[in-house]
């Protein structure tokens, strides 16, 4: 019985931790890798992206530039359940969510007005040193936009 108990314990232990880790593998500051990545011509880039807690959320902090050069700054605050949360300092998107796949994957959604405005796959290495981004999105003009944006934890 006590034998039983001892490993009970650690079984629930080792799956705590490895919810800890899954969740752990994003958070930090990631520096986009531009000789890594691919943008289309003139295309917006987020060259910081920062992952903190913030009490039982999480806060997405993103710094670059848009598509003229001048700079960006936007802030999320929320869950990695799936569900919206407001997103501030994006002009195309008022709310975002997050929805895990894997210990490593995440599917992000912006939207404007209730309505997809990007879609991307975000995938953390094994070794937990890079993330990928993989983008979907239709610009001003209407035209499709997919992007490929490789970041460096630092």
């Amino acid at each position: 019985m006590k034998t039983r108990s001892i490993a009970l314990t650690i079984v629930v232990c080792l799956a705590g931790l490895t919810l800890c880790f899954a969740e752990s593998s994003i958070m930090g500051t990631w520096k986009l890798n531009e000789a890594k990545s691919k943008f289309s011509p003139g295309a917006p880039k987020n060259h910081t992206v920062v992952y903190e807690a913030a009490g039982d959320n999480i806060k997405v902090t993103v710094d670059g530039v848009d598509a003229q050069g001048k700079p960006t700054h936007s802030e999320w605050t929320g869950k990695f359940d799936g569900k919206d949360y407001p997103l501030t300092g994006d002009p195309t998107s008022d709310s975002r969510s997050y929805k895990k796949v894997n210990g490593n994957t995440m599917d992000l959604t912006n939207k404007k007005d209730g309505k997809a405005t990007v879609t991307a796959r975000i995938v953390v290495s094994a070794d937990g040193k890079t993330r990928t981004v993989t983008l979907h999105a239709t610009d001003a003009k209407g035209k499709k936009i997919s992007e490929t944006a490789v970041y460096d934890k630092q």
